[in-house]
This record gives structure tokens, sequence and C-alpha cells, in this order.
């Protein structure tokens, strides 16, 4: 799925109350910016913001950051939020390598659904789940991590198992076919998920958590 190049994007991102602009300044008080002690939980790679937008408006007790590095994929979030009032959901436009400057131990569950898969074995250092990230991860979880991961790339899920597993994280859930699958597992879309359905795509999920 391309896609399109926001005109003005920089311009809506800027007079937007949704973004953070300087979210270093907020390293260690994203409580205080929202308000409350509520659990803060972090997408990486947010895209147009379905995902994140759905899960805030579903979850109004539960704070929500969306961090995506293309600025029109981010103005595009922005805009489809236009006019409305989500006092739970704040976004970061920013590269993911930059966290720990962002965050404090202050992350309750960081959401990945369908990273970029970079299926090629040089690339594999950029996946989010790849041990480099893992240890970023590290640096701004609460006390227990807790990681929920979907993607349609087999590639990705199975090196983010393996990767994972090396790191001594449990797997809770697991599903090869979450569209079908029949346990109860909350499943709000995104927008490659959606065209996915149409396709009849098998979903790869997990939920995996360490408590330390």
């Amino acid at each position: 799925m391309r896609y399109n190049v926001v005109k003005d994007a920089n311009k809506i991102i800027n007079n937007s109350n949704y973004l953070i602009k300087n979210p270093q300044d907020n390293k260690g008080k994203w409580s205080i910016l929202f308000g409350n002690n509520n659990p803060i939980c972090l997408e990486l790679g947010m895209g147009r913001g379905s995902f994140i937008i759905e899960m805030a408006k579903k979850h109004p007790n539960v704070n929500y950051i969306g961090l995506e590095l293309d600025k029109s994929q981010t103005a595009t979030a922005i805009n489809n939020i236009k006019n409305q009032k989500i006092n739970n959901l704040k976004m970061i436009c920013a590269d993911a390598k930059d966290i720990v400057n962002f965050f404090g131990k202050e992350i309750d569950t960081i959401y990945l659904t369908f990273s970029e898969p970079w299926p090629k074995k040089q690339d594999e250092k950029k996946r989010f789940t790849n041990e480099s990230y893992l240890k970023l991860y590290d640096r701004i979880f609460k006390k227990n991590k807790h990681i929920i991961l979907k993607t349609d790339n087999k590639i990705l899920f199975a090196s983010a198992l393996e990767s994972l597993s090396a790191y001594w994280y449990v797997f809770d859930k697991v599903s090869l076919d979450l569209h079908n699958d029949e346990r109860n597992i909350e499943n709000v879309l995104t927008d490659f998920e959606k065209q996915y359905f149409k396709e009849h795509r098998k979903i790869y999920y997990f939920e995996a958590s360490f408590k330390g």
C-alpha cells in the first residue's frame, strides 16, 4: 500500500495540538502531560493512525502515543481526527531509534502493527523486533515489558518469535491466522489490515511479556 505525499504536511503537523513537537522535553513527564497516571501505550510506525486513534477512543482510561517518521503519514493521521477531541492521544513525528530521548521508564505496552518487515538478511537490524531495538525498549518500559505485534509477513513474524524468545520474553498469545482465531483477541484493524482482510491474507499475531 502506497501513501500519497500530503501538501503542507509541515504546516498541518506544526498546527496540531495532538503533535508533540519537542518530545524530549516530556521525558519522565508524560503522565503530567496527559494529566493522569493511566497506563501509557506506544505504537511505533503508526502510519495514518487508524489503529492508535481507534484504540484511544475505545479505551479512554489508557493513554496512547503514536510515533511515525514520515511527515505525510503523520499529517494524514492528524487530518483523520480533525474536529475531534481525544484527550488520551498524542503523536510524535520522529525516528523510533530516538525513543530513549523521549521517554523514561514510562511505557506499559509497545504496539508493532504491520511494521516495515525488512525481509533481506542484511536489513534485519532495522526490524523493530531486532535485539538492538529490544534493548532500547528496556530503557523505556516500566518494570514489566509488554509487546503486541501484528504482521502479514512470515519472515518478520518468524524472526520476531526467535528474537524475543532469545531475549527471554514469554508469548502469552500467538495466532497464525488472527482473523479466523476463535479466541477472544481484541483486534482493531490498521489501514493495511483492512486491505489485507479483503484479500483474505493471513495475519500473524503475538502478545509477549517479560516480568522484571
